[in-house]
Protein backbone atom coordinates (compact mmCIF):
# COMPACT_ATOMS: atom_id res chain seq x y z
CA UNK A 1 0.00 0.00 0.00
CA UNK A 2 1.41 3.58 -1.20
CA UNK A 3 1.43 5.79 2.07
CA UNK A 4 3.11 9.18 2.29
CA UNK A 5 5.16 8.69 5.71
CA UNK A 6 5.54 11.84 7.85
CA UNK A 7 8.26 10.50 10.46
CA UNK A 8 11.22 12.93 8.99
CA UNK A 9 9.76 16.16 9.37
CA UNK A 10 8.19 14.73 12.84
CA UNK A 11 11.50 13.41 14.09
CA UNK A 12 13.19 16.89 12.53
CA UNK A 13 10.94 18.78 14.22
CA UNK A 14 10.98 16.40 17.97
CA UNK A 15 15.14 16.67 17.83
CA UNK A 16 15.54 20.22 18.37
CA UNK A 17 13.40 20.33 21.30
CA UNK A 18 15.90 20.32 24.34
CA UNK A 19 14.46 17.59 26.54
CA UNK A 20 17.75 16.07 28.42
CA UNK A 21 16.76 14.36 31.73
CA UNK A 22 19.06 14.87 34.55
CA UNK A 23 20.29 11.98 37.40
CA UNK A 24 21.22 14.51 40.13
CA UNK A 25 17.53 15.65 40.16
CA UNK A 26 14.92 14.72 42.62
CA UNK A 27 11.92 15.91 40.26
CA UNK A 28 9.49 13.86 38.57
CA UNK A 29 10.13 14.43 35.91
CA UNK A 30 13.85 15.35 36.18
CA UNK A 31 13.96 18.24 34.10
CA UNK A 32 10.42 20.17 32.84
CA UNK A 33 11.42 20.73 29.45
CA UNK A 34 10.88 17.58 28.78
CA UNK A 35 7.03 18.11 29.57
CA UNK A 36 7.74 21.07 26.11
CA UNK A 37 8.15 17.68 23.85
CA UNK A 38 4.86 15.66 25.46
CA UNK A 39 2.73 19.05 24.58
CA UNK A 40 3.36 18.98 21.13
CA UNK A 41 2.94 15.39 20.97
CA UNK A 42 -0.59 15.95 22.55
CA UNK A 43 -1.56 18.65 20.72
CA UNK A 44 -0.57 16.87 17.23
CA UNK A 45 -2.23 13.50 18.52
CA UNK A 46 -5.37 15.27 18.99
CA UNK A 47 -4.91 16.82 15.70
CA UNK A 48 -5.24 13.25 14.04
CA UNK A 49 -8.19 12.77 16.30
CA UNK A 50 -7.08 10.62 19.03
CA UNK A 51 -9.69 12.51 21.45
CA UNK A 52 -7.73 11.14 24.89
CA UNK A 53 -4.41 12.45 24.28
CA UNK A 54 -2.89 14.04 27.80
CA UNK A 55 -0.41 15.02 29.12
CA UNK A 56 0.13 13.87 33.24
CA UNK A 57 1.74 16.10 36.38
CA UNK A 58 4.69 13.41 35.74
CA UNK A 59 5.37 13.74 32.52
CA UNK A 60 3.60 10.62 30.65
CA UNK A 61 1.70 10.93 27.43
CA UNK A 62 -0.90 8.72 26.92
CA UNK A 63 -3.29 8.09 24.06
CA UNK A 64 -5.66 5.36 22.68
CA UNK A 65 -6.51 5.21 18.80
CA UNK A 66 -9.70 2.95 19.28
CA UNK A 67 -10.45 0.15 18.01
CA UNK A 68 -11.99 -0.47 13.97
CA UNK A 69 -12.63 -3.69 14.58
CA UNK A 70 -16.24 -4.96 13.84
CA UNK A 71 -18.77 -5.62 16.44
CA UNK A 72 -18.32 -8.08 19.48
CA UNK A 73 -14.68 -8.76 17.89
CA UNK A 74 -12.30 -8.15 20.38
CA UNK A 75 -8.44 -8.05 20.07
CA UNK A 76 -5.85 -7.82 22.43
CA UNK A 77 -4.97 -4.07 23.09
CA UNK A 78 -1.68 -3.55 22.50
CA UNK A 79 0.92 -0.44 23.30
CA UNK A 80 3.33 1.16 21.46
CA UNK A 81 6.48 2.92 23.69
CA UNK A 82 9.18 5.44 23.44
CA UNK A 83 10.92 7.87 25.75
CA UNK A 84 10.95 11.37 24.98
CA UNK A 85 14.25 12.23 26.95
CA UNK A 86 17.81 12.33 25.76
CA UNK A 87 20.71 11.05 27.63
CA UNK A 88 22.62 13.55 30.10
CA UNK A 89 25.77 11.72 28.68
CA UNK A 90 26.00 14.98 25.66
CA UNK A 91 23.99 17.92 25.04
CA UNK A 92 20.67 18.23 23.68
CA UNK A 93 20.38 21.94 23.52
CA UNK A 94 20.45 23.48 19.82
CA UNK A 95 20.41 20.02 18.20
CA UNK A 96 20.94 21.10 14.25
CA UNK A 97 19.87 17.89 12.40
CA UNK A 98 21.84 17.24 9.24
CA UNK A 99 20.11 15.03 6.05
CA UNK A 100 22.51 13.43 4.18
CA UNK A 101 20.66 12.36 0.93
CA UNK A 102 21.60 9.44 -1.03
CA UNK A 103 24.70 9.06 1.38
CA UNK A 104 27.46 7.84 -0.95
CA UNK A 105 29.11 5.90 1.41
CA UNK A 106 31.89 7.96 2.52
CA UNK A 107 32.93 9.11 5.80
CA UNK A 108 30.85 12.01 6.96
CA UNK A 109 32.09 15.10 8.14
CA UNK A 110 30.00 17.03 10.80
CA UNK A 111 30.31 21.16 10.51
CA UNK A 112 30.21 22.72 13.41
CA UNK A 113 32.63 20.38 14.60
CA UNK A 114 35.32 18.58 11.90
CA UNK A 115 37.04 16.78 14.06
CA UNK A 116 33.46 14.57 14.72
CA UNK A 117 33.68 12.49 11.99
CA UNK A 118 30.93 9.22 11.61
CA UNK A 119 33.45 6.94 9.91
CA UNK A 120 32.24 4.19 8.02
CA UNK A 121 35.57 1.51 9.44
CA UNK A 122 33.93 2.26 13.38
CA UNK A 123 30.37 1.91 12.25
CA UNK A 124 29.86 -0.98 10.12
CA UNK A 125 26.11 -0.66 10.33
CA UNK A 126 26.66 2.46 7.95
CA UNK A 127 27.85 0.05 5.20
CA UNK A 128 24.21 -1.29 4.04
CA UNK A 129 23.20 2.19 4.23
CA UNK A 130 24.14 3.42 0.61
CA UNK A 131 21.79 5.61 -0.99
CA UNK A 132 19.51 5.99 1.78
CA UNK A 133 19.39 9.38 3.70
CA UNK A 134 21.32 9.73 7.06
CA UNK A 135 20.74 12.02 9.39
CA UNK A 136 23.23 13.12 11.65
CA UNK A 137 23.33 16.09 14.61
CA UNK A 138 26.56 19.05 13.71
CA UNK A 139 28.90 17.76 15.72
CA UNK A 140 28.16 19.82 18.71
CA UNK A 141 25.17 17.94 20.34
CA UNK A 142 23.78 14.57 19.95
CA UNK A 143 21.12 14.05 17.45
CA UNK A 144 18.39 12.97 20.03
CA UNK A 145 17.77 9.56 18.01
CA UNK A 146 17.61 7.87 21.29
CA UNK A 147 14.53 7.91 21.20
CA UNK A 148 13.14 10.54 18.93
CA UNK A 149 13.49 8.50 16.12
CA UNK A 150 10.96 5.79 18.08
CA UNK A 151 8.57 8.42 18.89
CA UNK A 152 8.27 9.99 15.71
CA UNK A 153 8.28 6.46 14.21
CA UNK A 154 4.84 5.69 16.46
CA UNK A 155 3.36 9.01 15.48
CA UNK A 156 3.49 8.12 11.97
CA UNK A 157 2.58 4.65 11.93
CA UNK A 158 -0.70 6.15 13.93
CA UNK A 159 -1.34 8.64 11.38
CA UNK A 160 -1.19 6.16 8.84
CA UNK A 161 -4.22 3.82 11.15
CA UNK A 162 -5.94 7.55 11.28
CA UNK A 163 -6.23 7.82 7.52
CA UNK A 164 -6.54 4.25 6.46
CA UNK A 165 -9.54 3.21 8.38
CA UNK A 166 -10.02 0.32 5.81
CA UNK A 167 -6.56 -1.40 8.08
CA UNK A 168 -8.41 -3.10 10.73
CA UNK A 169 -6.45 -2.85 14.08
CA UNK A 170 -7.72 -3.44 17.62
CA UNK A 171 -7.46 -0.92 20.62
CA UNK A 172 -3.69 0.97 20.21
CA UNK A 173 -2.04 2.20 23.00
CA UNK A 174 0.10 5.08 22.98
CA UNK A 175 2.74 5.53 25.84
CA UNK A 176 5.51 8.27 25.66
CA UNK A 177 7.62 8.14 29.11
CA UNK A 178 10.15 10.75 30.56
CA UNK A 179 13.76 9.69 32.40
CA UNK A 180 13.92 6.50 30.87
CA UNK A 181 17.69 7.63 30.21
CA UNK A 182 18.63 8.01 34.12
CA UNK A 183 16.29 4.84 34.85
CA UNK A 184 13.24 6.03 35.96
CA UNK A 185 11.07 5.46 32.85
CA UNK A 186 8.32 3.78 34.50
CA UNK A 187 8.80 5.49 38.06
CA UNK A 188 5.11 7.14 38.10
CA UNK A 189 3.70 4.84 34.98
CA UNK A 190 0.13 4.05 35.98
CA UNK A 191 -0.66 0.60 33.94
CA UNK A 192 -4.03 0.62 35.24
CA UNK A 193 -4.75 4.09 33.61
CA UNK A 194 -3.03 2.58 30.26
CA UNK A 195 -5.16 -0.49 30.37
CA UNK A 196 -3.08 -2.76 27.63
CA UNK A 197 -2.20 -6.20 27.67
CA UNK A 198 0.99 -6.35 25.92
CA UNK A 199 3.56 -3.58 24.82
CA UNK A 200 6.55 -2.90 22.18
CA UNK A 201 8.96 -0.25 23.42
CA UNK A 202 10.41 1.10 19.72
CA UNK A 203 14.14 2.04 21.24
CA UNK A 204 16.30 -0.77 19.26
CA UNK A 205 19.62 -0.20 17.20
CA UNK A 206 19.52 -1.90 13.94
CA UNK A 207 16.91 -2.67 11.03
CA UNK A 208 15.18 -5.56 11.76
CA UNK A 209 15.89 -6.02 15.29
CA UNK A 210 14.17 -7.69 17.66
CA UNK A 211 15.47 -7.51 21.76
CA UNK A 212 13.63 -10.45 24.13
CA UNK A 213 16.49 -10.11 26.54
CA UNK A 214 18.00 -7.13 28.41
CA UNK A 215 20.94 -6.61 30.91
CA UNK A 216 20.13 -7.00 35.30
CA UNK A 217 20.88 -4.34 36.35
CA UNK A 218 21.33 -2.97 39.46
CA UNK A 219 23.12 -0.01 40.67
CA UNK A 220 25.55 0.74 44.05
CA UNK A 221 25.97 3.54 46.21
CA UNK A 222 29.35 3.18 48.38
CA UNK A 223 29.44 6.11 51.64
CA UNK A 224 33.26 5.93 52.75
CA UNK A 225 33.41 7.99 56.51
CA UNK A 226 36.90 8.65 56.87
CA UNK A 227 38.60 10.51 59.60
CA UNK A 228 39.29 13.97 59.26
CA UNK A 229 42.03 16.24 60.56
CA UNK A 230 44.15 19.17 60.29
CA UNK A 231 46.77 18.49 57.63
CA UNK A 232 49.40 19.63 59.40
CA UNK A 233 48.97 17.45 62.44
CA UNK A 234 47.53 14.60 60.85
CA UNK A 235 49.99 11.84 61.36
CA UNK A 236 49.09 8.90 62.19
CA UNK A 237 45.28 10.32 62.69
CA UNK A 238 43.85 10.91 59.48
CA UNK A 239 42.41 8.44 57.09
CA UNK A 240 41.11 10.19 53.84
CA UNK A 241 37.73 8.96 52.55
CA UNK A 242 38.81 10.39 49.15
CA UNK A 243 42.12 8.18 48.74
CA UNK A 244 40.23 5.01 50.51
CA UNK A 245 37.91 5.36 47.76
CA UNK A 246 40.72 5.91 45.16
CA UNK A 247 42.19 2.41 46.38
CA UNK A 248 39.06 0.88 45.74
CA UNK A 249 38.55 2.28 42.46
CA UNK A 250 42.19 1.01 41.82
CA UNK A 251 41.05 -2.79 42.77
CA UNK A 252 39.01 -3.13 40.41
CA UNK A 253 40.48 -5.75 37.73
CA UNK A 254 41.88 -4.06 34.53
CA UNK A 255 41.62 -7.13 32.26
CA UNK A 256 37.74 -8.44 33.10
CA UNK A 257 34.58 -7.00 34.72
CA UNK A 258 34.35 -3.70 32.97
CA UNK A 259 32.12 -2.49 29.97
CA UNK A 260 35.91 -2.02 28.09
CA UNK A 261 36.75 -5.41 28.57
CA UNK A 262 33.59 -7.32 27.68
CA UNK A 263 30.77 -7.92 25.08
CA UNK A 264 28.36 -10.40 24.29
CA UNK A 265 27.24 -12.11 28.05
CA UNK A 266 29.89 -10.63 30.10
CA UNK A 267 28.25 -8.61 32.68
CA UNK A 268 30.64 -5.84 34.55
CA UNK A 269 31.05 -3.43 37.47
CA UNK A 270 31.17 0.16 36.22
CA UNK A 271 32.52 3.48 38.19
CA UNK A 272 30.02 6.38 37.23
CA UNK A 273 30.90 8.60 40.06
CA UNK A 274 33.09 9.97 42.76
CA UNK A 275 32.81 13.17 44.96
CA UNK A 276 33.45 14.12 48.30
CA UNK A 277 35.88 15.73 50.78
CA UNK A 278 38.65 14.02 53.14
CA UNK A 279 36.17 12.89 55.72
CA UNK A 280 33.35 11.54 53.35
CA UNK A 281 33.48 10.40 49.82
CA UNK A 282 30.69 8.48 47.60
CA UNK A 283 31.57 5.82 45.20
CA UNK A 284 28.48 4.85 42.50
CA UNK A 285 28.32 1.78 40.24
CA UNK A 286 26.10 0.53 37.86
CA UNK A 287 26.21 -3.49 38.19
CA UNK A 288 25.24 -5.30 34.67
CA UNK A 289 24.57 -9.36 34.07
CA UNK A 290 22.08 -11.51 32.57
CA UNK A 291 21.35 -13.36 35.52
CA UNK A 292 20.42 -11.84 38.62
CA UNK A 293 22.93 -14.34 40.38
CA UNK A 294 25.31 -12.81 38.09
CA UNK A 295 24.40 -9.20 39.38
CA UNK A 296 24.68 -10.74 43.33
CA UNK A 297 28.42 -12.17 42.26
CA UNK A 298 29.49 -9.06 41.26
CA UNK A 299 27.99 -6.86 44.11
CA UNK A 300 29.44 -9.69 46.55
CA UNK A 301 33.15 -9.01 44.55
CA UNK A 302 32.88 -5.28 45.16
CA UNK A 303 31.35 -5.63 48.60
CA UNK A 304 34.94 -7.79 49.25
CA UNK A 305 37.45 -5.41 47.80
CA UNK A 306 35.39 -2.47 49.83
CA UNK A 307 36.09 -4.37 52.83
CA UNK A 308 39.77 -5.65 52.23
CA UNK A 309 40.30 -1.98 51.49
CA UNK A 310 38.91 -1.15 54.74
CA UNK A 311 41.16 -3.43 57.09
CA UNK A 312 44.16 -0.62 56.03
CA UNK A 313 41.87 2.01 57.80
CA UNK A 314 40.32 0.58 61.28
CA UNK A 315 39.00 3.88 61.78
CA UNK A 316 37.08 4.16 59.23
CA UNK A 317 33.90 2.43 57.81
CA UNK A 318 31.53 2.55 54.95
CA UNK A 319 28.08 1.89 53.80
CA UNK A 320 27.42 -0.08 50.99
CA UNK A 321 23.83 0.63 49.31
CA UNK A 322 22.08 -1.80 46.16
CA UNK A 323 19.66 -0.04 44.69
CA UNK A 324 17.80 -2.27 41.99
CA UNK A 325 17.40 -0.57 38.56
CA UNK A 326 15.35 -3.60 36.06
CA UNK A 327 15.96 -7.03 35.61
CA UNK A 328 16.32 -9.12 32.08
CA UNK A 329 12.45 -9.31 30.68
CA UNK A 330 13.18 -12.45 29.24
CA UNK A 331 12.07 -13.85 32.17
CA UNK A 332 8.68 -12.82 31.65
CA UNK A 333 8.70 -12.55 27.92
CA UNK A 334 9.10 -16.71 27.47
CA UNK A 335 5.87 -16.62 29.34
CA UNK A 336 4.13 -15.13 26.73
CA UNK A 337 5.61 -16.21 22.93
CA UNK A 338 3.20 -15.03 21.21
CA UNK A 339 4.08 -11.46 22.31
CA UNK A 340 7.65 -11.95 20.28
CA UNK A 341 6.58 -14.08 17.77
CA UNK A 342 4.40 -11.35 16.07
CA UNK A 343 6.82 -8.90 16.36
CA UNK A 344 8.95 -11.06 14.68
CA UNK A 345 6.52 -12.20 12.25
CA UNK A 346 5.61 -8.13 11.40
CA UNK A 347 9.27 -7.38 10.56
CA UNK A 348 9.05 -10.08 8.39
CA UNK A 349 5.77 -8.67 6.49
CA UNK A 350 7.92 -5.50 6.30
CA UNK A 351 10.14 -7.55 3.83
CA UNK A 352 13.01 -7.65 6.61
CA UNK A 353 15.04 -10.20 7.79
CA UNK A 354 14.15 -10.61 11.69
CA UNK A 355 16.84 -10.99 13.72
CA UNK A 356 16.13 -11.78 17.50
CA UNK A 357 18.58 -10.85 20.19
CA UNK A 358 19.60 -9.59 23.92
CA UNK A 359 20.75 -6.26 24.70
CA UNK A 360 23.81 -4.88 26.36
CA UNK A 361 21.32 -2.76 27.96
CA UNK A 362 17.69 -2.24 28.89
CA UNK A 363 14.86 -0.55 28.20
CA UNK A 364 11.89 0.86 29.07
CA UNK A 365 10.08 -2.17 28.87
CA UNK A 366 12.68 -4.42 30.96
CA UNK A 367 10.73 -2.86 33.97
CA UNK A 368 6.90 -2.74 31.88
CA UNK A 369 7.53 -6.67 31.50
CA UNK A 370 8.17 -6.78 35.57
CA UNK A 371 5.29 -4.58 36.00
CA UNK A 372 2.60 -6.86 34.44
CA UNK A 373 3.24 -5.30 30.59
CA UNK A 374 5.23 -7.87 28.35
CA UNK A 375 7.10 -5.65 26.27
CA UNK A 376 9.93 -6.66 24.05
CA UNK A 377 12.01 -4.12 22.14
CA UNK A 378 11.89 -3.07 18.54
CA UNK A 379 14.35 -1.27 16.54
CA UNK A 380 14.14 2.44 16.04
CA UNK A 381 17.68 2.82 13.97
CA UNK A 382 19.09 4.80 16.17
CA UNK A 383 22.94 4.25 16.07
CA UNK A 384 26.15 5.83 17.97
CA UNK A 385 23.65 7.20 20.98
CA UNK A 386 24.52 9.14 23.92
CA UNK A 387 27.37 10.84 21.37
CA UNK A 388 27.92 13.62 18.73
CA UNK A 389 28.13 10.78 16.35
CA UNK A 390 24.75 9.30 16.72
CA UNK A 391 22.95 9.05 13.40
CA UNK A 392 19.74 7.32 11.73
CA UNK A 393 18.76 6.42 8.59
CA UNK A 394 15.57 7.55 7.22
CA UNK A 395 14.47 4.46 4.94
CA UNK A 396 15.23 2.40 8.38
CA UNK A 397 12.65 4.75 10.55
CA UNK A 398 10.06 4.29 7.39
CA UNK A 399 10.56 0.43 8.00
CA UNK A 400 9.49 0.96 11.62
CA UNK A 401 6.58 2.49 10.74
CA UNK A 402 5.68 -0.44 9.07
CA UNK A 403 6.34 -2.90 11.81
CA UNK A 404 4.12 -1.12 13.66
CA UNK A 405 1.63 -1.14 11.68
CA UNK A 406 1.82 -4.74 10.79
CA UNK A 407 1.66 -5.48 14.55
CA UNK A 408 -1.17 -3.83 14.83
CA UNK A 409 -3.07 -5.81 11.34
CA UNK A 410 -1.35 -8.80 13.16
CA UNK A 411 -3.28 -8.40 16.90
CA UNK A 412 -6.65 -7.74 15.21
CA UNK A 413 -6.52 -10.82 13.46
CA UNK A 414 -6.09 -13.03 16.76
Amino acid sequence: MSYHYTVLPRFLRYVQIDTQSDPHSDTYPSTEKQKDLGRILVEELLEMGIADAHLDEWGYVYATLPSNLPPHTQAPVICFCSHIDTAPDCSGAGVKPLVHRAWNGSDISLPDDNTQIIKVSEHPDLQAQIGNDIVTASGTTLLGADNKAGVAEIMDAVHWLVTHPDLLHGTVKILFTPDEEIGRGTAKVDLQKLGADFGYTIDGESLGTLEDETFSADGVKITIHGVSTHPGFAKGKLENALKIGAEVLAALPKDRLSPETTEGREGFIHPTDFEGIQEKAVLRFIIRDFTTEGLLEKEAFLKQILDDTLQRYPHSRADFEVIEQYRNMKEVLDQYPDVTRKALEAIRLAGLTAVQRSIRGGTDGSRLSFMGLPCPNIFAGEHAFHSKLEWVSVQDMQKAVDVIVNLCQLWAQK
